[in-house]
């Protein structure tokens, strides 16, 4: 291949990286997407180089590619050293952005275990009796609507908290993780924790108690659950790909889509911080019924508002 012919066949690739490297100095059009496209032309330019400084070491597009490459280098690396600023962009715009991308596989997840849940509530109110092949003995054993409540403020609260955010996170995880099995522990995953909630619901209905069952759980269920909906949407995400992988290899699927998997589940970390604070300490307290209710509302009320504000800075960015 003489010079003329290595830049025909690679000058595209070096106009995007171009493209992209004013966009993200900018920082306009900033998504997951971009940022992908991004250190895939800058390998690319980075292996264009390689083979420009062995073949043509005395051209002019030897010259341009090492400019290129270290441009696109020290922006790639410039900003290591403010990671609470990193930090603070991923949560407040990075996340949001993924999150819109693939809002379609979070529906998906909410869709699974709301069948599992639904299931579950309708087999147990047709007969209670189907709560013990339902959950485990361990489970179903424990279960005594009278004892709701019996126990409010008299639990160590910060143990309490620490342990459920340690459970969530590993649900999750695993959530996610099922995305290798394309997708077949994820599905798993989602129903049979909707089993649980459906019939432990079921239970408290018949004892005419829907009004106390729920008053524990919606405090911190509803961004507990907005967490596991998103993982479990990261993981349907992975094992998508991984069954349809479309032009590409499984393998470039599974590394790609495990990239955004993974931001996806990063981003739910918080979220598991504050649903286990507020199932620790909110959740188990010595406070009226309503109250409850209205930490739950306010919790709805904080993700929507999360939401719009991060729906605004993408737009701001996209039209900066």
């Amino acid at each position: 291949m003489n010079v003329k012919q290595f830049v025909k066949q690679h000058r595209d690739d070096w106009k995007a990286l171009e493209d992209l490297l004013g966009t993200l100095r900018k920082r306009k059009n900033m998504t997951g997407t971009s940022i992908d496209q991004f250190n895939r032309h800058y390998q690319k330019a980075s292996q264009n180089l390689s083979y420009s400084q062995t073949y043509f070491p005395d051209e002019e597009v030897t010259d341009y590619l090492n400019g290129l490459v270290s441009k696109s280098h020290n922006l790639l690396y410039k900003d290591q050293i403010s990671s609470g600023k990193q930090v603070r962009h991923f949560f407040s715009t990075t996340f949001i952005g993924l999150l819109l991308e693939q809002w379609t596989f979070v529906l998906l997840a909410m869709l699974l275990f709301t069948i599992g849940a639904l299931g579950a509530f309708l087999s147990v109110v047709n007969d209670p009796l189907h709560l013990y092949s339902i959950l485990p003995p361990e489970m179903s054993q424990g279960v005594d609507p009278g004892n709701l409540g019996k126990s409010d403020g008299q639990v160590d609260s910060s143990i309490m908290s620490a342990g459920i955010m340690t459970n969530n996170i590993k649900v999750a995880f695993l959530a996610f993780a099922g995305g290798v099995t394309f997708g077949l522990v994820t599905v798993y995953m989602l129903v049979y924790n909707g089993i649980i909630v459906g019939a432990l619901a079921a239970v408290f209905w018949h004892q005419g108690m829907s009004y106390e069952f729920w008053a524990y759980i919606v405090p911190h269920g509803m961004i507990e659950l907005t967490a596991i909906f998103i993982a479990g949407g990261a993981g349907l995400l992975m094992g998508y790909k991984l069954f349809v992988p479309g032009r590409f290899t499984r393998g470039y699927q599974l590394k790609e889509q495990a990239k955004r998997s993974v931001q996806l589940l990063l981003g739910t970390i918080p979220l598991f911080v504050i649903a286990g604070i507020i199932e620790g300490f909110i959740t188990p307290a010595a406070i009226p019924l309503p109250a409850k209710y209205m930490v739950a509302l306010l919790t709805v009320f904080g993700l929507i508002l999360y939401m719009i504000i991060g729906k605004l800075r993408l737009n701001r960015m996209i039209l900066h």
